[in-house]
Formats: C-alpha cells, structure tokens, sequence
C-alpha cells in the first residue's frame, strides 16, 4: 500500500510538473514568435539606409542547414546560409565589407574550410573583411582556419593564441562491460568499420588507429595548406609557428598570426572606416529576413538532411535533440522537387554519419527516379557524408565535398549488448518466452546468439555490405575490385577519397550550385532561383506545429502516466530498489552506421 501511494504521489507531482513546464515553454515559444514577427515586421521596412557592414558571430554554434524545429526562426543562419549569404552580399552594392567574430573553442573542419573559402570569394569583390578573436583558445586548428582568409586578423591584447593542431579522444568501454558482465557482441564488415569497438575493445585495433591517424593528418595537411594562403605564409612557415604554441597576443602579431591588437570595438571602427567611413553595422542575421536570399531566374531545388538517416519522418523533439533525416521525409522531397514544375536541377546537401540502411536505400531510390525524368543531381557533403551519408551521395551526377569532409566508410556493423550477466549480478532475471523459428528471440538484449542466430545475423550484414558496394560501384562506375579495395568500412576525408574517385570535386556548397548549373545547361551569369524542398515555414506556421507536438506530447504523458501504475512496472520499480547496488547500467542505442 505504501508504494501504491509513493507511485501514485509521484505521478500526481509529475503531471503538474509537466504542465507547468509547459506553460513556461509555451510562454516562451510565444515570446520567440512575436520576437520573429517584429523582426520580420522591422524587416519589411528594410534594412538601415546606406552602406552596411555586414557582422558575422562565428561564436554562435551554427547547424549545417536550418533545422526543422518549430524554433527554427530563432537559429543563427546556418553554414549553408552564411555562405549564401557572403555570395550574395559580394554582388550587393549595399554591403561595403564584413565583420567577423571569431569563433574561440573549434568547430567542425569542413565547416571552417568552407567559411575559410567563402570569405576569400567575399574579397574578391574588393571589399574589406575583418575578423576579431577574443582568443584562440582551443588547440584546434580550425578556429584559425575559419576566418584565415580575412584582410586583417585582431586579436584583444590579453588573449592568447593557442591553436596547435588537431586531437581528439575517443572512449573505449569494453573492460567497463567486462566488469559487470555485459556481453558486447557485433559483427563488422570489414575490418575498419570500427564503430563498435568503443563497446567491444579497450584500445584502438591497429586498423582503426591508421585510419584515425590517416584522416586526422589529411585534415591537419588541408587546414595549414589554406590557412597558409589566406595568410600569403609559406605552409612550411605556418605549420611551424602552430606546432610551437601557445603564444602570446604580442609575439603572435610579431610572427604574424595576427595584424592588430585590440578590442572589438576597436575592430569595428577599423573595418567602418576601411568600408568608406560611412557605413553602419547590420547583422547577418536581420541581412538574411531582409529577403536577400530571394532570387529569380531558372530553379535549382535544394533539398537538405542532416543527423542521423533513420526510417520514418525523421522528426525530433520540438524542444531539443539532435536533427535526424528521415527516408521518408527526404525520399519525399527529392520527388517533390523533381516533380515540381521548372526545375532543372536538385542540389541535395548531406551532413551526416550514416544510420539506417533500409532509409539510405530509400533515398538512392528517390534520387535515381529523379534522374531517370530527366534532373540531374548534385549531392554537396557538408561535414561528414560517412556510411549511410555516402550511399545517399553514391548515385549523383556529381558530388562535392570539402577537403574535410569526413566521408566513405563503405561498410555496415550489427550486433545487440547483452545485459544478462549484469542484471545476474542484482539478482534480476529475465526468462524468454518465444514461439515460432529460432530467431524470434534473436534481439532479445538478455540472451547471447545462438550459433545459427548468428550466422543470420551475418549473412543478413553480408548482403547489405554486398548491395552497398553495388551501388557504389554503379553509381561512381568502378569495378567491384576498385569498390572491395577502398570500402572496407574505411573513413576517408574528402581529399582523399577525390583521389580514390569517390568524389568529383572539392568545394562547398557554391560550387555544387555552380555544378549543377552546368549539368542543366544554365548559362554562366545568369540569375537562378534556388528554391528549398519543402519550403522554409513561417513563425506562424511553425507555432502552429509547436501545438499539435503539444497536444501529441499531452496525450503521450497521459499513456506514460498509465503505463507507469501497470503491474509489471510496479514489478520493476521493487526490484530495482531490492537491488541496493548502487550501479547505474546505461546501453547506448546502438545502429548500423
């Protein structure tokens, strides 16, 4: 009786938690909407009169391409947009230079390479870029890649510039399962598809320490190459002064690494007086709601998906989460646009790790019904365009990636965490009760594979490795010999895979429009429309959305709330506390990438 009434408390106390909770953020969607509609309001009106200086805030986290977020008006442009943005602005006799804050703690590498290459195309318009750094505080080289083409760099005198190169860690989680008796069991194809391993190994496999090694010096060579030229320093020069840090705001300006100390307001007055003396600040942010993006002339269809590729929508939690792309959601909007009366060519900007194969398989469908009436397909990869990223990319016409680009990874894993052996050790046990073949019970996470388990596991892997590397081989017209060899699972930058011919081109997302220009047969010079599928929604339109995920989110505590006081979960609940171990046992959700 008394856990009937401690359960029962908590789910009274819970429910009006979260209805609280859900009036502040209902609140604060209200507030975040009327803030977007005066924004829009103001924008109507246009921007300030006169020459503008353009400010660019690099400290802001900034996704690849805007989310699907109801909140996604209230999102700082997204790399594609800022480089759009820069393209745009360098044919704008408005816009007399560009003032950019430094971002201080790193950022993806082919996020800061495409920045990298965006300004130096802004300055060939022949106007001033300005970035100012309240200092290089990560090690990673990124952060000085990112704005290295700039005109001048600032630095505040008491920063410090410690950019050095490039590290990362990776945890290794296999003597921790041990410990408490926790199975990991997968199977990999090949041998350098090691995402697994941080379950399953407690160090690096010498396979998957060359090709870490591999593609971390691919990056670290890239990034000192470009910021070298954007600083007009001989590489050799630059990689040196990198490798000696940290140094100080003086003797960082003394080696030049940086033109000028001082303040930020200092670096804007600098950047206002080299634009003419007579310009005023407007944020980038208020530049793109002006409708600067707005364009006529024959369409280009751009469709984005970034996150994880799983089946379904794809669609995430309103108040937070990770994007994901959903094959029907992408599948669908491939169609639309190949449908969609004039369009001539889809770009379709990929940014992500990989994930389910059946909606990467989806995706390929959709993109090669769109060649077959007759669009031609540019995929642009934006970070990373790995495993299930580049079976989506496979069929294009052309690809793109960054020089960074963290790609390939022809390769495909499965496997379950068997948790048996640790609930053994606070005395709970789950039997299995199955009908039917002997492979009903296969992904039970408290039962090992059995050996005929296994081997359908296996083969059903085999065939998917099998019909990976088809699509590759079809789609970049290589041999299977070719495929077999530079497959394997193996992740490659997208410089390296240029020279293995799994990619066409480096560059961003420019220079994909610009390909898929020449594939639909648009004369150089001419205006295009590049036109999102689906469409970007409004505030109002989005707000709209934020109810119905409210409403879904109500009904949804309700069946929480229910499911809470059925008996099997009282069951656990006892358990759980029986238990006393003290251990808390989390099993990361695990899916073939």
């Amino acid at each position: 009786m008394k856990q009937f009434f401690i359960t029962l408390f908590g789910s009274i106390v819970g429910v009006i938690i979260g209805s609280v909770l859900t009036l502040i953020l209902l609140f604060v969607a209200l507030g975040a909407l009327i803030g977007a509609l005066s924004a829009e309001a103001e924008d109507a009106g246009g921007l300030p009169s006169g020459r503008l200086v353009l400010e660019i805030d690099l400290r802001e986290g900034r996704l690849d391409q805007p989310s699907r977020s109801p909140f996604a008006f209230t999102e700082p442009a997204s790399i594609v947009d800022v480089v759009r943005l820069l393209d745009r602005a360098s044919r704008d006799d408005r816009v007399a230079g560009v003032f950019i804050r430094a971002n201080e703690f790193g950022m993806a590498p082919a996020h800061a390479e495409e920045l990298n290459r965006a300004i130096a195309a802004f300055r060939e318009s022949g106007r001033p870029v300005i970035a100012h750094s309240q200092g290089f505080n990560s090690t990673s080289v990124t952060t000085y890649l990112a704005i290295a083409s700039a005109d001048e760099i600032w630095l505040q005198d008491t920063a410090s510039f410690a950019t050095a190169g490039l590290a990362g860690e990776i945890g290794f989680f296999g003597g921790a399962l041990d410990r408490f008796e926790i199975e990991a069991d997968f199977i990999q194809y090949l041998e350098y598809k090691n995402a697994p391993n941080v379950y399953t190994e407690e160090g690096f496999t010498p396979e998957h320490l060359e090709a870490t090694l591999s593609y971390f010096g691919s990056i670290y060579d890239t990034a000192i190459a470009n910021a070298a030229s954007g600083r007009s320093i001989d590489a050799a020069s630059l990689q040196s002064l990198i490798e000696s840090a940290p140094h100080s705001a003086e003797s960082a300006r003394e080696a030049g690494l940086v033109d000028e100390l001082g303040h930020v307001a200092a670096a804007r007055a600098a950047v206002i007086e080299r634009a003419g003396g007579d310009a005023t600040i407007a944020e980038l942010e208020d530049y793109r709601h002006s409708g600067a993006l707005n364009s006529y002339g024959p369409r280009i269809a751009l469709v984005e998906g970034q996150g994880a590729i799983v089946t379904g929508r794809g669609v995430s939690s309103p108040f937070g989460g990770d994007p994901m792309i959903g094959g029907d959601a992408m599948a669908e909007a491939i169609t639309d646009a190949a449908e969609a009366s004039g369009t001539r060519a889809i770009v379709v900007r990929v940014d992500s790790p990989g994930g389910s194969s059946i909606a990467s398989d989806q995706i390929w469908d959709a993109i090669r019904r769109a060649q077959d009436d007759g669009i031609p397909v540019v995929v642009s990869m934006g970070a990373a365009a790995a495993s299930g990223g580049y079976y989506i990319a496979a069929p294009a016409d052309h690809i793109v990636a960054n020089a960074t680009t963290i790609t390939g990874s022809i390769g495909v894993y499965g496997g379950k965490i068997n948790l048996d052996g640790a609930f053994g050790l606070v005395g709970i046990n789950f039997e299995q009760v199955a009908v039917g073949g002997e492979f009903a019970g296969a992904y039970s996470p408290n039962e090992s594979w059995t050996e005929s388990q296994r081997a359908a596991i296996n083969a059903e892997l085999g065939n998917i490795y099998e019909d990976f590397t088809q699509r590759v081989a079809e789609g970049r017209d290589l041999s299977s010999e070719q495929v077999a060899d530079i497959a394997r699972g193996r992740v490659w930058t997208g410089e390296q895979a240029l020279e293995r011919d799994l990619v066409d081109e480096i560059g961003g997302f420019m220079e994909a429009v610009e390909a898929a220009r020449r594939l639909a047969g648009i004369e150089a010079g001419q205006s295009i429309s590049i036109q999102r599928f689906p469409r970007e929604r409004s505030p109002f339109e989005a707000f709209q959305e934020l109810f119905g995920v409210s409403a879904e989110s109500a009904q949804s505590l309700a069946q929480l709330n229910a499911l809470m006081n059925a008996p099997e979960m009282q069951a656990l609940i006892e358990a759980r506390q029986a238990a006393q171990s003290g251990q808390e046992l989390r099993s990361p959700a695990v899916q073939p990438r």
